[in-house]
């Protein structure tokens, strides 16, 4: 399912044929870093990944974490949506991309549609973020989403407090 579109991406539900593409995202060295290792050593564990993570959220939730792909040639370069995180009184945006398509404003564009779906589509009146003190791309990309910095939250399963940001939605 198509969630919106700009001039030059898609947003849409991820699907098991995308194994490829969310093997190399989350083994790149920016979702590494920022994001976690999810154990993701070949196609099938990434398609475990799409079933038991992205196609589970958009089935339990009516929300998730969708692919960004190109609109010209349909490849896809990143993921952005929203999360629910146990620990977050509200959906959270959240975003990734490859690291080649880094620095030319896909996720900005992207981030935008999809804050957009949230509040139009999915009726949200509240969208947070989290991130890690070290992401300056994040923190500077959230600032542009008009999302302010409120202070830190900790995660019941990590042991570093995130960076808390929030909007609320007119």
């Amino acid at each position: 399912m198509k969630i919106g579109e700009t001039n030059r991406l898609v947003i849409s539900e991820a699907k098991n044929s995308d194994a490829d593409f969310f093997y190399a995202l989350l083994n790149s060295s920016s979702w590494l870093k920022h994001i976690g290792d999810r154990g993701i050593k070949n196609k099938e564990d990434a398609v475990g990944y799409i079933e038991g993570s992205l196609m589970k959220s958009y089935h339990e939730n009516g929300f998730g974490l969708y692919k960004v792909s190109l609109k010209e040639t349909n490849t896809p370069i990143g993921v952005c949506g929203f999360l629910k995180r146990n620990y977050l009184d509200a959906p959270d945006i959240g975003f990734a991309m490859l690291p080649e398509f880094e620095g030319f404003g896909y996720m900005l564009e992207a981030a935008s549609v999809v804050m957009e779906y949230g509040k139009n589509s999915l009726g949200f009146t509240k969208i947070l973020a989290v991130t890690t003190e070290d992401n300056e791309r994040s923190k500077k990309l959230l600032t542009k989403l008009n999302l302010e910095e409120i202070g830190t939250v900790k995660a019941h399963d990590k042991g570093v407090p995130f960076l808390l940001f929030r909007n609320q939605v007119q």
